[in-house]
């Protein structure tokens, strides 16, 4: 076993993972945000409401697409070249990608380049939770998973309180995609200067390594295939969950309340941020304190409930509506601090990587096909968000089934020649 990483090492891999994915989630909220301007702008006198929200359907589709190839592709490279690198490779994917949006001159163009940087998205988060996993100590893990969990959603109340400076509008809107462009800085320090995990290092020079399975087709041989499945559907729900249901909150917003208050979507936005940056470094001490699927379980509840009332029995400009949506941000983003503790220990070192991209974002295939879906669903019910919003925050339901195949992993752990 390898010496483990000095304590200066161990911040410098948890800034840049915390970068890597704050940035990671700038460009998720990036099109809730950008769409419907950026529609009204190439579409010109062929925009419609409905068209709006159907070109918002499509612009998430293709990102989640991108970001479920790219998660397993890029988590696999992550077992093979290692993590930080894949890391880094996975930055400038979504930056440079992201900054060739703001030359874009039709919808389709668009649509290619959201499918681009969803390679990026997707590999970042498998390899900066396995190399901060790897890197810390197990009794600091809840802390560090809750850290990346909340790292995404920083990034999107980021872009929410950059976007009430700067209006996005259909006459102003490509500063944005330039802006998306500046974390290709960050991809080339990870990239080049970034400690590898030396818990992957001691794994890679094991006897008889080079001989052992690909990483991606081992994971669904007999030995690991529940396991994986059980992954698998675990990830599905909070990501089939936050884009077709909670993420249809932001054009709703900007539907009824943009023609009162041109930041009101930006606001919608910050308020639902808030709440998932506080979910997100919650959700692993939670799973820490109750177990991993008793937490699960539980989550999926509240995440049910609070998505079926932001969408019934609230709405934009109600007093009501900015709390519901804290609340639901709060509730349904614990999930993303529960991952990233749980997935790392369901697998083996040497598919960690590869394993947790699986698991994270085979739901995102899912996920393009529901918002899709909730597109289809969104022109037949008349262009109505509380109707489609509620119809697909049902997959958390299947959350509270699916959490009790999955086994308790809190005594497992990954690095037992880490010290604090």
């Amino acid at each position: 076993m390898k010496e483990p990483l000095s304590r200066g090492a161990r911040m410098a891999v948890l800034s840049a993972a915390f970068g890597g994915l704050l940035f990671d989630g700038f460009e998720l909220g990036l099109m809730p945000l950008a769409s419907l301007s950026v529609s009204q702008d190439l579409l010109g006198a062929g925009y419609t409401a409905t068209l709006g929200g159907d070109w918002f359907a499509r612009y998430t589709a293709a990102l989640m697409l991108g970001a479920a190839i790219g998660g397993i592709a890029l988590g696999s490279l992550g077992d093979r070249i290692g993590r930080a690198r894949a890391m880094g490779v996975s930055i400038l994917f979504y930056s440079v990608f992201a900054g060739l949006g703001a030359w874009v001159h039709t919808q389709e163009q668009m649509l290619g380049l959201r499918f681009l940087v969803g390679l990026g998205v997707g590999g970042v988060w498998p390899n900066a939770v396995a190399l901060v996993a790897e890197s810390w100590p197990d009794k600091a893990r809840p802390l560090v998973a809750g850290l990346m969990g909340a790292a995404i959603n920083a990034g999107i109340l980021l872009l929410s309180q950059v976007a009430q400076i700067w209006s996005v509008t259909a006459a102003d809107w490509r500063w944005l995609f330039h802006l998306a462009a500046a974390p290709a800085a960050l991809g080339l320090i990870v990239l080049f200067f970034l400690p590898e995990s030396r818990t992957w290092l001691a794994a890679r020079h094991q006897p008889g390594r080079e001989k052992k399975t690909a990483p991606l087709r081992e994971l669904f041989q007999p030995a690991l295939l529940k396991i994986t499945l059980v992954g698998i559907m675990l990830g599905s729900v909070p990501l089939i969950g936050a884009w077709a249901a909670s993420k249809w909150m932001i054009p709703w917003a900007d539907k009824i309340g943009g023609v009162v208050q041109t930041d009101y979507k930006a606001l919608t936005q910050g308020w639902w941020a808030f709440g998932a940056i506080l979910g997100s470094l919650t959700g692993a001490q939670i799973a820490s304190l109750l177990g991993r699927r008793r937490s699960y379980f539980l989550i999926s509840l509240g995440s049910l409930v609070l998505t079926v009332a932001m969408f019934q029995f609230t709405a934009p400009l109600r007093p009501s509506f900015f709390p519901v949506v804290f609340a639901q941000g709060f509730v349904a983003t614990l999930f993303f601090g529960w991952l990233p503790l749980y997935l790392p220990e369901l697998f083996p070192t040497h598919v960690r990587a590869t394993g947790s991209g699986i698991s994270y974002n085979v739901g995102r295939f899912a996920t393009a096909a529901g918002v899709l879906a909730a597109g289809v669903f969104f022109t037949a019910l008349g262009g109505s968000y509380p109707a489609v919003g509620t119809a697909a925050a049902l997959i958390y339901g299947l959350g509270m089934f699916a959490i009790w195949f999955a086994p308790e992993t809190a005594k497992r752990s990954l690095n037992p020649g880490t010290k604090s």
